[in-house]
This record gives C-alpha cells, sequence and structure tokens, in this order.
C-alpha cells in the first residue's frame, strides 16, 4: 500500500497501532509525540516489529498550529507527500463539574479538540495535492455521556461535530473524512497499563485494522462515522 501517514500521538496506543498496521502494508508513516524521544523510540521498535524503516519520529504539539505546521513540512520533505492525516493525539481529565479545575478543562478542549482543528488546518494543503484522507479518533464518549466526564465529553462530541462538518466542506477537493469513534481500548490512556485483563477490549490493532481498510476502500465511499466497540462487555464472559 503505498500510502504515506501523518500520525499524532504515533508513540504509543491507538496512534502506534495505526501507525504498525500501515507500515505491515508497505506504507510509510510519520509519529509525533510531545517528547522526541519517545517519539523515536517507538520509531524504532516500529521498525523491529514491521521490518519496514520508512518511519519519521518527529516532536510536534497539537496545541500549537505553528508546531502542527512545522510537523507536516518536516513529513513532505521526508517522504515527498502526505496522503493521510490521523487526529489521534488525546487525553482525558475525570472529575465532577465541582472539581474539574480550569486548567483541566482547557488542558483537555485544547489538546483533544483544538488539537484536530490544528491537526487538519496544518495538513489541509498537502491532502488536497493528493486527494487524501483525514480521519480523527473520536470516542463513544462523542455520543454517550457520563458522570465525571463534561471536559472529555465536550471534546469528543466536538471531535465528531467538527469532522462532519469538515467532511462537507473538503470533500469537493476530494478528500475524505471520517471519525472513528471507539469505547473501550486496551492502551495506556489515563494512566492505564494494558494487561491480560484486557482482553475483552479493541486492541490497538484492530483499529490500525479498521484504518487501513478505509484507506484500501474504493474512492467512492465514505464511512464519514465509524461506532466501534467490544464486542462482549467484561461481564458477559
Amino acid at each position: 500500500m503505498d500510502k504515506i501517514a501523518y500520525i499524532t500521538g504515533g508513540s504509543k496506543g491507538i496512534g502506534f497501532g495505526i501507525a504498525e498496521s500501515i507500515l505491515r502494508e508497505g506504507g510509510k508513516v510519520a509519529i509525533t509525540s510531545r517528547s522526541l524521544a519517545a517519539a523515536e523510540k517507538a520509531a524504532k521498535e516500529l521498525i523491529a516489529k514491521t521490518n519496514n524503516e520508512n518511519v519519521l519520529p518527529l516532536e510536534a504539539d497539537v496545541r500549537s498550529l505553528s508546531s502542527q505546521e512545522a510537523a507536516i513540512k518536516s513529513t513532505i520533505e521526508k517522504f515527498g507527500r502526505i496522503d493521510v492525516s490521523v487526529a489521534n493525539a488525546g487525553i482525558g481529565h475525570f472529575a465532577s463539574i465541582e472539581d474539574l479545575t480550569e486548567e483541566q478543562w482547557k488542558d483537555t478542549i485544547d489538546t483533544n479538540l483544538t488539537g484536530v482543528f490544528n491537526t487538519i488546518k496544518a495538513s489541509l494543503n498537502g491532502l488536497k495535492d493528493t486527494k487524501g484522507y483525514f480521519i480523527t479518533i473520536g470516542s463513544l464518549a462523542g455520543t454517550n455521556f457520563f458522570a465525571n466526564g463534561s471536559a472529555y465529553n465536550a471534546s469528543k462530541f466536538g471531535v465528531a461535530g467538527f469532522t462532519q462538518a469538515a467532511m462537507l466542506d473538503i470533500r469537493k477537493y476530494s478528500i475524505r473524512a471520517t471519525t472513528i469513534m471507539p469505547g473501550s481500548v486496551a492502551t495506556y490512556f489515563n494512566d492505564h497499563t494494558p494487561s491480560e485483563q484486557d482482553a475483552w477490549k479493541i486492541q490497538i490493532e484492530d483499529i490500525g485494522e479498521m484504518v487501513v481498510g478505509l484507506l484500501k476502500l474504493n474512492a467512492r465511499t465514505l464511512p464519514s462515522k465509524i461506532e466501534v466497540r467490544p464486542t462482549m462487555p467484561p461481564s458477559a464472559k
């Protein structure tokens, strides 16, 4: 698969799984992290796992448009173009609205929602050139609200709405846009460490395979919003 993908938050979790799946198909990836050391460590792991050396580790912060623009510029300089931009980076602060701080609110919105805006703004010209694909990683928290989730719910509801509206803006350029909204995924999100106890959850490679499937789908067809959840909850095991 001759695709070049830019993936925010690609040093672990879902972003890492997407990068690995694309590399296994013969593609090339740029992965970002706020820490260059983390991105470089992940790049070495990806190369070892896939035997594909086409990995560019980058330090970038999705909260900054200029940082995203610099990372996209580096990706195009390295690989010649960009076919896919995956806005994956995200965080979670969970607390009652009584206890949620202004800093936690801003950090969540700036990363999870404004970060998606910055990613597409930075990559749009490159995607126009290739009639490429913009993919956002949302959450079922973007359609199901819950206690202690006001900041996270707001950010993920926003990602769903933003992506669908942006899709209507950019499809005239033959750019497709999809938001993937997973339920429980075995990742390091919110300081969790994946273990055998997470076997019932969606695995990061499952999301990676889904992205590869979207990229292989005939361009005339657009799954604009995908909800995905574990087949069975742990209580049913």
